[in-house]
C-alpha cells in the first residue's frame, strides 16, 4: 500500500473514528499516549506494533518510560498525515485493547 497524504476533510473524519488521538501543534502529525499496567505490558505492545509496522514498512515515532508510550505518527515521504498513519493507529489501538 502506498502512502497518500490526507486532505483536511479526510484528516478530520479519521480523527473522529480514532479514540484518544489528537493533532500535534505546529506539525501535520497525530499523537496519543498509551498507558499500560507495567513495563512488561508496554514493551510487549511495542514489540507487537513493531512487527506490524515493519510489515507495513511504516514506522512510528515513540518514546517509552516505564508503563507509558507516547506515539507520534506522520508520513515523512508525503510531508504529513497519510492513510498509513490511520491504518497503523487503528492497529495500535486494537493491540492495546
Amino acid at each position: 500500500m502506498s502512502a497518500q497524504k490526507l486532505t483536511d476533510a479526510e484528516r478530520e473524519s479519521a480523527l473522529t473514528e480514532l479514540d484518544g488521538w489528537s493533532l500535534v501543534d505546529g506539525r501535520d502529525a497525530m499523537t496519543k499516549t498509551f498507558t499500560f499496567k507495567n513495563f512488561n505490558q508496554a514493551f510487549g505492545w511495542m514489540s507487537r506494533v513493531a512487527m506490524a509496522a515493519e510489515k507495513m514498512d511504516h514506522h512510528p515515532e515513540w518514546f517509552n518510560v516505564y508503563r507509558t508510550v507516547e506515539v507520534t505518527l506522520a508520513t515523512h515521504d508525503v510531508g504529513g498525515l497519510s492513510n498509513l498513519d490511520i491504518e497503523l493507529a487503528k492497529k495500535m489501538d486494537k493491540m492495546a485493547a
